[in-house]
């Protein structure tokens, strides 16, 4: 792990991010406004010409060794979780990809008068990621061919986001698990060099502009008019696709937004109130509706897992907060017992709302979201999850895209995490 510097609340006010820095006015400072009432330890950063881990998305090396080994002596859960791949109609070789020149999410709308056509990402993704997958741990070639042509197919063709402000999702969700699913197959000796590098462009030019752009400026809103999924989804993909590109000073952006961008995609706004001398803290959404609540901890789980295999332990901070969210998620909507709630005031940038209790809207979401979080925690940690556990448990084994419906919820998250993060 790299050194950390630990910064008091009398410190952090005057520090900025430089590369994140946009000359004229209207961008979002980025200096941090969260309150800190303890010292908190801070992930340094390095300079921006030290290369990367690769492979160093959400699976290293090591964890195809481990899961191989584990299907080669029948043992479970890792065979449940491998079958529930082979089984998703998008991890076959039979599914035919169908990019889009303009990828429209808001559309049908003053500012994209075209139809909607995101469905074609999600899909698209799900089936390069999982096609991967099947090659990784199978070995077999066909099923690498088929990634790479999804995803070469994409960056042939598509050439810009388009919508109403919901573009800003498709550009963190999508972002986000293209640049994985690139990642995961950047080591595949088929995948021409010339190709691979118009793949890195591509996530460059259509997604990292984007990503960029809403969390500096949120889309010319104050930053805290959205809530905390929007700029985690943002983060996500920044880091990804630094990864993925190898740029340091990309991933480097991520990792000091996540501690101390002024939007609630900030970790400490992410998880705005940890309950004293108990192992939960509240999300900025419980108070919205589980759906969003349990987003923000599938989004910020694989966001702790790629820094970690950076050697950036955000799993670790702040006294593992992301451990404690997700207990408190998982009480909530899976052990369907009460949690304590601390009021939240939302300002929407003209109207501000406090809200006093939990959501019940969406409770008992189901995504396949706690088998990484519980297995960093538990059994790389050491730790105990009870709540998470039983999270883990209801979803067992977690299936991914194609597995959850047909809409983009089910989507969210690239998942299988039973077969990907058992230990």
């Amino acid at each position: 792990m790299k050194r950390f510097f630990l910064f008091t609340a009398l410190g952090i006010s005057s520090m900025s991010l430089m590369f994140c820095s946009k000359s004229g006015s209207g961008g979002d400072s980025t200096e941090d406004t969260t309150s800190v009432t303890t010292n908190i330890k801070y992930i340094d950063t390095l300079p921006g010409t030290t290369p990367l881990v690769h492979p160093g998305g959400l699976q290293i090396a090591e964890d195809f060794t481990r899961i191989k080994n584990a299907i080669s002596a029948n043992t479970e859960p890792w065979v449940s979780g491998w079958n529930k791949l082979l089984a998703n109609s998008h991890a076959q070789l039979t599914y035919t990809a169908s990019p889009t020149v303009k990828l429209i999410r808001g559309g049908s709308s003053r500012e994209e008068p075209d139809p909607d056509n995101y469905s074609h990402a999600f899909n698209d993704v799900a089936a390069a990621y999982q096609t991967g997958l099947r090659w990784k741990i199978s070995g077999d070639t066909a099923y690498a061919e088929k990634s790479i042509q999804i995803l070469n197919a994409w960056a042939a063709t598509c050439t810009t986001l388009s919508g109403d402000p919901n573009i800003a999702l498709a550009a963190g969700i999508y972002g986000f698990q293209f640049a994985v699913a690139g990642e995961l197959m950047r080591d595949y000796k088929g995948w021409k060099t010339a190709d691979f590098q118009k793949y890195q462009q591509w996530m460059l030019n259509v997604f990292y502009t984007l990503n960029h752009n809403f969390l500096l400026y949120h889309q010319n809103s104050c930053p805290d008019h959205y809530w905390a999924n929007w700029d985690l989804c943002n983060i996500a993909s920044v880091m990804a696709i630094g990864i993925l590109t190898d740029n340091r000073s990309l991933y480097n952006e991520a990792v000091n937004y996540f501690q101390r961008g002024v939007g609630n995609g900030n970790i400490r706004k992410a998880i705005n109130y940890v309950f004293k001398d108990t192992n939960l803290a509240q999300l900025q959404e419980s108070g919205r509706d589980q759906g969003h609540a349990t987003l923000v901890i599938a989004l910020l789980s694989p966001i702790c897992e790629m820094a970690y295999h950076q050697g950036d332990d955000f799993y670790a901070f702040n006294d593992n907060m992301v451990l404690k969210a997700s207990e408190y998620t998982a009480k909530y909507n899976v052990a369907n017992l009460p949690v304590p709630f601390q009021n939240y005031t939302y300002n929407n940038c003209s109207t501000i709302t406090t809200l006093t209790q939990i959501s019940a809207d969406g409770r008992g979401t189901v995504r396949p979201m706690y088998a990484m979080v519980y297995n960093h925690y538990v059994k790389r940690k050491g730790l105990t999850a009870p709540f998470t556990l039983m999270g883990v448990q209801t979803t067992q084994p977690e299936g991914g895209g194609g597995d959850y419906g047909p809409n983009s919820g089910g989507f969210d998250q690239l998942g299988f995490g039973t077969l990907l993060y058992t230990r």
